[in-house]
Parts: C-alpha cells; sequence; structure tokens
C-alpha cells in the first residue's frame, strides 16, 4: 500500500468516526433534554386539568433538524410521550449518517417551552436546554468514550 493510500484509507476512517462522534453527541444531548423535559402532572397544579388530560404532550414535541437537509422542523405534534422513549428514538433516527460538519437543532414548538425553559415547573426548575449547554463537554467526552469500547 502506499503512502498516499494509507493517507486516504486513515481520511476515510477519521471521517466515519466524525460523523459517530457528532451522532452520539447529538444523541446524548437530546436525551438529556428529554429526560428534563417535566411531565405534567395535575397533582401539581393549582387548577383542575382539562378533562381527558394525559401529561407527556412536551416531552413528545422534541424534534430535530439541521440545516443541511431537511431544515428546521416548525409544526407541533401530538405525540403523547411520558417516558420520552418514543421521542428519543425518533430523534436518533433522523439524524443523518454524515452528522460531522452539519449544524443540528433541537426544538420543541409548543407555545409553552420558553416558560418551561425558565423554569415555570417544579419538575425543572432550572430548565433543560440551559443545563445541557453547561453540561455539553460531558456528552462530547462520553460520545469520545463510547467510541473506543
Amino acid at each position: 500500500m502506499t503512502f498516499s493510500l494509507q493517507l486516504a484509507e486513515f481520511a476515510k476512517k477519521s471521517a466515519d468516526r466524525a460523523d459517530e462522534v457528532v451522532r452520539r453527541i447529538v444523541i446524548g444531548v437530546a436525551v438529556n433534554i428529554d429526560k428534563r423535559s417535566p411531565v405534567g402532572d395535575a397533582s401539581l397544579w393549582q387548577s383542575p386539568p382539562p378533562k381527558g388530560y394525559v401529561g407527556g404532550r412536551f416531552r413528545g414535541n422534541w424534534q430535530y433538524g439541521n440545516y443541511a437537509g431537511d431544515g428546521i422542523p416548525m409544526n407541533r405534534l401530538d405525540n403523547i410521550d411520558p417516558s420520552g422513549e418514543a421521542t428519543q428514538a425518533a430523534i436518533a433516527a433522523a439524524i443523518p449518517s454524515n452528522a460531522a460538519g452539519i449544524r443540528h437543532v433541537l426544538i420543541n414548538t409548543l407555545p409553552y417551552a420558553m416558560v418551561l425553559e425558565r423554569g415555570h415547573s417544579t419538575q425543572a426548575p432550572h430548565g433543560m436546554v440551559g443545563l445541557a449547554v453547561v453540561e455539553f463537554q460531558q456528552s462530547v467526552d462520553e460520545a469520545v468514550a463510547g467510541l473506543s469500547k
């Protein structure tokens, strides 16, 4: 194998690993945000809930987008996902395989998302996204460590 072929092979392996690291980072951040998202608990409310209310709509409305292909989702989903598992799986499935070099977006388009981020819920008194930003380096470290296993 010539030196140039070795470099080409190294570049391909590095790109593949970069894509996987970025993908793992985005998934890790999405999981952190979704797990911190409050799920409506009517027992904590000052007013009674609407008839038929089921918690989990906010958690089920986290969506993935990017600036490379599909764009940024602006629609509201009707998903009810109290555990967050379906939402997290949908986000993971939406991340493209060529994740490196793309601007990724996690968004919740419900009208009360900013109120919750500002600590309105006793379940998320410090928000969700801001904490994920503070812990971003930890998400990066975990993604890189996961590759070496």
